[in-house]
């Protein structure tokens, strides 16, 4: 069967490719409001704000994407409020019913359910003190809002917060290899990034061309427990995705690095080579 393509509108209100966007799937009833938090005043000129829906503050802390999830029935009003209130947020991606469907009970049950996404596919910090419940509501009225929730979900995506997408786990059909030293690490490059796998190692010392990211990156991952020391390396516990292939690289080297040329197949072809010549 044919896989089902999408239509996405996005519009500009006032053409800055960097300010306010309304998407849509034009073939859906949800849209997207996403906006820089610096333009909130300017934005509250906006009627779609003043709906009833869902939204989500997205902010980075010490390298980290933090996401907050609430609902509301007047999106514009809880904003002003969280605007006082909440430091670490930078951006906000509203979603509402483009035909006023949704009631406190529908966006209750969104909030809930794009809480328990969010938390599964572990792709940003979630910044909820509480963590919504799931209200009782029909068999008929779940199914639609599961669907609803399937538009949200592609919309944040191309928008550029995939918080609800799950990484998919690597094929381990194209294992690329990168090496140095004591380091030896294999990972796969996917459309989420690169995936360093399990049981790959790292140098323990970075050198003077690190540079305070690998070196703060580094030490966030061994607080997670992502990287734990062993004798004189570090070894990786899980599976994890960087956002590039110098990022994983450096991480692995312990110092600046390309990591377009220093990942490599087992043929000896560089990740350049295979993937951008």
């Amino acid at each position: 069967m044919k896989s089902s393509g999408k239509t996405i509108q996005i519009y500009l209100p006032d053409g800055n490719p960097r300010g306010l966007k309304i998407a849509e799937i034009t073939s859906r009833t949800i849209q997207a409001i996403l906006l820089p938090r610096s333009i909130l005043d300017e934005a509250s000129k906006r009627d779609e704000l003043n709906n009833v829906g869902i939204y989500l503050l997205f902010g980075i802390n010490d390298s980290k994407s933090q996401v907050y999830i609430g609902e509301a029935e007047n999106c514009l009003s809880r904003l002003k409020q969280h605007n006082k209130t909440k430091d670490f947020w930078t951006h906000v991606l509203v979603f509402i019913s483009k035909t006023q469907f949704f009631t406190k009970t529908h966006i209750k049950f969104l909030e809930w359910l794009s809480y328990e996404q969010a938390h599964k596919s572990n792709r940003f910090l979630l910044e909820n003190s509480n963590i919504p419940t799931k209200p009782y509501i029909s068999e008929s009225v779940e199914s639609d809002l599961y669907d609803n929730f399937e538009t949200i979900q592609i919309l944040a995506s191309t928008l550029g917060y995939p918080v609800f997408d799950i990484i998919k786990k690597p094929t381990k059909k194209e294992i690329i290899e990168c090496k140095g030293k004591l380091a030896s690490a294999k990972g796969e490059y996917t459309e989420d990034g690169l995936i360093i796998f399990k049981g790959s190692t790292c140098n323990l010392e970075e050198t003077k061309t690190a540079g305070d990211w690998v070196i703060n990156k580094r030490k966030e991952l061994v607080g997670k427990k992502v990287l734990i020391k062993k004798d004189d390396i570090y070894e990786f516990t899980t599976d994890y995705v960087f956002s590039s292939p110098s990022a994983a690289a450096a991480v692995v080297l312990a110092r600046s690095a390309n990591g377009w040329i220093e990942w490599k197949y087992q043929n000896g072809k560089t990740l350049d080579e295979v993937k951008r010549q």
